[in-house]
């Protein structure tokens, strides 16, 4: 009721000044207010599964009245908007799920004014930043965890307009500080993930049991006069809405992004806030600041990293276990690789328009060129054919579980072309694709960006135009470039010329499909769901790869 109150101030206040700046103009004669003020809105992109609206924040509002020569919408920042129309579109960029009371005011002839009002309720608004989302969700799923190791990994300093607020000034936990004692050492148990779902980042808190209280908190459960660990339910999903933040952070200490938790979600440490603002974000750590509940002139600091402290480190494959340099022959080597041919069912499943032939694939002058060409093919199944490539792959001749692999290559030039490196689970025959499983560690159309390259893993509900996919832009792909995979029980990581690449996807007894032997493909298609249309004048154009190397 009191914050009904506060609203109703509010509007009023906005009648009133609004109304303040309308003068009586003699000059029009007569003064009439208009009449018969209709008002009404429609979020944009409501229906049945979107009640609260599409996440754009945005309303059209109308207003239409009887005499009225104008039309100004008073927002409650106290910006406005005016037309003739009395039809605005409004965005409004609070995130969440907000209600919002707007002004109106239709002016007549002479300046009178007739007022009203326009009661927006629950409009969804929700801040997009795809690097932020990438950062902490490597766009699929992401466990964090306490940096226990580091000095000042839970922290507090001051929260006020001229203070140090970028740092825990008065308190900075000690390496493993919390360790020390059964009523704090539950908070290095904690597990935080973040998923993103249908491009809604998702977050659950898995406390193992117990959350680590600040002592003003503890109440809740049993009150302490101390922080203390206490039994506490977190299963529950919470929505994570980003937005600007909003605080006494200097700029240059900030990501100027904040997270808000819906249904009262929290990092771990339970200090009565659902509000963090991201000091730092990086692929592996994270620096969150968020103001005490009840107590705003205190600030914690909360430091994490994707490293399970408690867990198995990810094994480091340094031995060289089976490489192909392509130095001798003129062809693949057989020892290593089969050859397949044709088109496959259905252009092999993606409409592509190529035939595949040995005689595409050759070895010269120390590396593999898989040849794509303008070629007719006639009197074959499913033909004729104008293009044709080859594919070879190693199943039954290399098959492995997990590794790092290197493959150094260079891509063909053409729209059209789509060159591709990748595996797939060995037990295909058995377990039909997607449920086999495939990593694409490089995938590259020219038709869908000159730069643009592509990583890709398909599964059991995330497979083909929505699989889970993400893209990182290099320079000159026609150049030679290093193209790396890191596979292990934990997680799936690419990387291109030692820089990171695409995303980390953590792996685990939960995809069985990425835990069994795989074997290596490499091709050039052409066209295709990918490839996409072809270039008219294309001729010929060769994926080069000058070795490929696998570390166990």
């Amino acid at each position: 009721m009191k914050e009904n109150f506060k609203k109703l101030g509010k509007f009023l206040l906005l009648l009133v000044l609004a109304s303040s700046c309308q003068d009586d103009d003699k000059s029009f004669g007569d003064i009439n207010a208009p009449t018969g003020l209709v008002t009404s809105y429609e979020i944009v992109g409501k229906d049945a599964a979107n009640p609260n609206g599409n996440g754009s924040g945005q309303v059209v509002l109308h207003a239409k009245a009887d005499g009225a020569m104008t039309y100004k919408f008073v927002y409650p920042d106290g910006s406005s908007d005016a037309n003739g129309q009395g039809l605005i579109t409004k965005r409004f960029s609070e995130n969440g799920i907000h209600s919002y009371t707007v002004a109106v005011l239709a002016t007549g002839k002479g300046g009178a004014t007739t007022t009203g009002s326009i009661y927006v309720e629950d409009l969804l608004s929700i801040f997009n930043d795809p690097v932020t989302t990438q950062l902490l969700t490597n766009n699929s799923s992401k466990v964090w965890y306490w940096a226990q190791s580091e000095t000042g990994h839970l922290g507090v300093g001051p929260n006020t307009p001229t203070g140090n607020n970028y740092w825990p000034e008065w308190y900075s936990a000690q390496p493993n500080e919390k360790a020390a004692s059964e009523t704090s050492s539950c908070l290095y148990d904690n597990k935080l993930t973040f998923s993103l779902q249908n491009d809604i980042i998702k977050f659950n808190l898995d406390n193992g049991g117990k959350t680590f209280f600040n002592k003003d908190f503890t109440y809740l459960v049993e009150a302490q006069n101390e922080d203390y660990c206490l039994p506490y339910d977190t299963t529950q999903d919470h929505t994570v809405l980003l937005g600007p933040a909003e605080s006494f952070v200097p700029e240059q200490f900030t990501t100027g992004i904040q997270m808000k938790f819906t249904n009262n979600g929290f990092m771990g440490y339970y200090i009565g806030a659902d509000t963090y603002e991201i000091l730092e974000l990086t692929a592996t750590r994270m620096v969150v600041r968020a103001v005490m509940g009840g107590n705003e002139g205190l600030a914690w600091y909360h430091t994490f990293t994707t490293v399970d402290p408690n867990g198995t480190p990810d094994p480091q494959y340094n031995t060289l276990f089976w490489a192909d340099e392509f130095n001798t022959g003129t062809s693949p080597d057989p020892t290593n690789w089969n050859f397949e041919y044709g088109n496959g069912t259905n252009g092999w499943g993606n409409q592509e328009k190529q035939y595949y032939k040995a005689e595409n694939a050759v070895v010269e002058g120390g590396s593999l060129k898989i040849i794509a060409k303008k070629e007719e093919v006639t009197g074959v199944p499913g033909g004729p054919f104008h293009y044709t490539s080859a594919r070879i792959q190693t199943h039954n001749k290399f098959d492995f579980k997990y590794g790092r692999v290197e493959i150094k290559a260079k891509l063909t030039s053409g729209v059209g072309t789509w060159p591709a490196l990748w595996m797939l689970g060995s037990n295909y025959a058995s377990v039909p694709w997607p449920g086999c499983g495939e990593i694409d560690m490089m995938e590259y159309a020219p038709s869908l960006g000159e730069n643009t390259m592509h990583g890709t893993l398909h599964y059991p509900g995330n497979f083909g135009g929505t699989a889970n996919s993400t893209t990182t832009n290099i320079d000159n792909p026609t150049d030679w470039h290093v193209y790396t995979l890191i596979w292990s029980p934990n997680a799936i990581t690419w990387s291109i010329d030692g820089a990171p690449a695409y995303k980390t996807f953590i792996n685990g007894p939960q995809h069985p499909y990425f835990n069994w032997d795989y074997f290596l493909i490499f091709n050039v298609a052409m066209g295709g769901n990918m490839g996409g249309n072809i270039d008219p004048n294309f001729v010929q154009s060769a994926m080069e790869v000058d070795y490929v190397r696998v570390y166990q």
